[in-house]
């Protein structure tokens, strides 16, 4: 029987490597549950993995947020254009899943998903993403980024509130469909992630704050570490070959979990 404590760090490692994948991480979240009939630990422990999940891509990008932030302040004297560019389209790209969090949030918060919806989600955005692979231009660079460009990859990234759907994946997806390369689509995706799960752990921390418990912090520390470590490895090992290795095999990938979904 497999204890709590490697429980936690097993849910905090598939947290960490789905984070950032364009993978579902609620699909990959079942596999404990079903072969293990895994314990819930609670809205506290999944606050500690998002928080370890941010904490990563926050450090692997520490130079190019400082960068960000610079050439936001008032009192910078030589602003860098491009920098100030791509944090108004970080900010724009936010605002759809901003939206969907206010005013969905029951659906963003409800823990309990049907496995078939969760296995045609996996499949549907699949193919969407492999559309956007074959057939988009990728033509374009961050600098060539639009407010337009960057509030469609958005509203792509808000289809994310579907279980299934994994949000990195759509946001990329939503990046290669209007013509920026890949490399690039994923450097925006995963900045992405930082407006977007600090959005999550102040929406979830405010709404249940009545019920959190630390009763455990060996198990949080677990689901903390375990997410943070994993996820750098992720982010590092994704952007260093994802022009080589390209979108199809994480599709197939995908086809084959939800199909394996339908069958259980």
């Amino acid at each position: 029987m497999i204890t709590d404590f490697l429980l936690a760090l097993l849910l905090a490692c598939i947290q960490g490597l789905t984070e950032f994948l364009p993978v579902s991480s609620s699909a990959h979240l079942l596999f404990p549950s079903l072969l293990f009939g895994a314990k819930d630990f609670g809205l506290i422990f999944d606050i500690a993995v998002h928080a370890g999940t941010l904490a990563a891509v926050i450090f692997y990008f520490k130079h190019d947020l400082r960068d960000l932030i610079q050439s936001w302040l008032p009192w910078t004297q030589s602003r860098n254009a491009e920098d100030f560019a791509l944090g108004l389209h970080l900010i724009l790209a936010t605002l759809p899943i901003v939206f969907v969090g206010l005013f969905f949030s029951d659906l963003l918060s409800s823990r309990v998903h049907s496995i078939d919806s969760i296995a045609w989600a996996n499949l549907i955005f699949a193919g969407l993403l492999l559309f956007a692979f074959k057939f988009s231009t990728q033509s374009k660079n961050l600098a060539r980024l639009t407010i337009g460009m960057a509030l469609a990859i958005g509203c792509l990234q808000a289809l994310a509130v579907f279980p299934g759907a994994s949000r990195s994946g759509m946001a990329i997806t939503g990046a290669l469909l209007v013509g920026l390369n890949l490399k690039d689509s994923s450097k925006f995706a995963f900045l992405l992630s930082i407006p977007t799960i600090l959005g999550a752990l102040i929406l979830m921390t405010a709404k249940e704050a009545h019920i959190l418990s630390t009763d455990d912090l060996t198990i949080l520390l677990a689901g903390f570490l375990g997410s943070a470590v994993v996820a750098f490895l992720t982010i590092r090992v994704f952007l260093k070959f994802v022009e080589q290795i390209g979108m199809t095999p994480f599709v197939i990938y995908r086809i084959g979990l939800g199909v394996l979904l339908l069958l259980l």
